[in-house]
């Protein structure tokens, strides 16, 4: 080969290679469909998530786009707003809570679908087992129903004196018969401890001051809150309505304690989002929903919030708090 030769294939190559280096770049690209109930009531659980993929890797704008999709509190949207993602053809659905995985599970059954915090996963029909999920959707537990007699042994112990209880819940926020088990393991959990129980019911957040209106007006002595995408959302003004009424509550995350609540018992989610992003990335890897097993919650916290408990007159019992994870002054 001649030197003039040489040089202009030389130069062909260094003109070329940042195109070849381009497209292989933008080929690795992967595209990623968040839905989310309320993204602004939550940040800090998304940036566990980001989090995640970022310990992994990735970087948002670079290596992944995140297509996101905001229900902003009306879940009756997500429906359609899973819709859009679909449409958008994105390599995975992300879908935070019960309601929103099965918004996206109606949507596609061919994208495949990670969700976060599903309180009963086989139970709401997401998945056909935790073993084996099948189909396109896996993800992590949260373990809920459990979860519930030992929230209400915990807010007996921090008011021994407590006789009626009410139980706040949001029918048609999980699965049917997830929130049947709730219910019932807060009624044997009752029974076990000598409390009666009074189940009050809040289908959206405009029910939220008549419930609570309902609980005084039957003298409940304290409150124990069930999950819910709802009810999380709305914590602040649960949190804000226990005080008003001096209601001792205990609720299903720690979240509900860093509004001012008092006490929490249940999984931490942001642990869930942030090992979220493992399914991700075996997903973009080119691994099958159907075969990556479900996890479950394998971290749980009780937080207790001693502020709250002087402003409601409560001593907390030193047992309870040598077993807290963490005490808020």
């Amino acid at each position: 080969m001649d030197r003039r030769a040489f040089i202009g294939t030389l130069a062909g190559g260094l003109v070329a290679a940042p195109f070849a280096a381009e497209g292989q770049q933008a080929a690795k690209i992967a595209r990623i469909g968040y839905l989310a109930p309320n993204l602004a009531a939550n940040p800090h659980l998304h940036e566990a998530f980001l989090q995640g993929l970022r310990d992994l890797g990735y970087v948002e704008g670079r290596s992944l786009v995140i297509e996101y999709r905001d229900a902003k509190g009306k879940l009756d949207r997500l429906p359609s707003v899973a819709a859009e993602l679909v449409a958008l053809k994105v390599d995975v659905f992300v879908a935070p809570g019960t309601v929103a995985a099965l918004a996206a599970k109606q949507a596609t059954r061919a994208l495949p679908i990670v969700f976060i915090g599903a309180a009963d996963p086989v139970a709401s029909g997401l998945v056909t087992s935790l073993a084996r999920p099948g189909g396109n959707v896996t993800g992590l537990s949260g373990l809920i129903s459990e979860l519930v007699g030992k929230c209400l042994e915990q807010l007996k112990q921090t008011v021994p004196g407590v006789s009626r209880v009410a139980v706040l819940w949001q029918p048609g926020g999980l699965g049917e018969r997830t929130e049947q088990d709730m219910l019932k393991e807060a009624e044997v959990a009752a029974r076990a401890l000598g409390v009666r129980l009074q189940f009050v019911e809040a289908r959206g957040p405009a029910d939220l001051d008549k419930a609570f209106s309902d609980m005084t007006s039957s003298r409940a002595d304290a409150l124990i809150v069930l999950t819910s995408s709802m009810i999380l959302i709305e914590r602040r003004r649960l949190v804000d309505l226990a005080a008003k009424n001096r209601l001792p509550a205990v609720y299903p995350w720690r979240e509900g304690v860093d509004a001012g609540g008092l006490m929490s018992y249940g999984p931490d989610l942001a642990n869930l989002y942030r090992r979220a992003a493992t399914y991700v990335d075996k997903l973009l890897k080119g691994a099958k929903p159907g075969d990556l097993p479900v996890q479950q919650s394998t971290k749980f916290e009780l937080v207790i919030n001693l502020k709250t408990a002087k402003a409601l007159g409560l001593t907390i019992p030193p047992l309870l708090l040598q077993r807290a994870d963490e005490v808020v002054q």
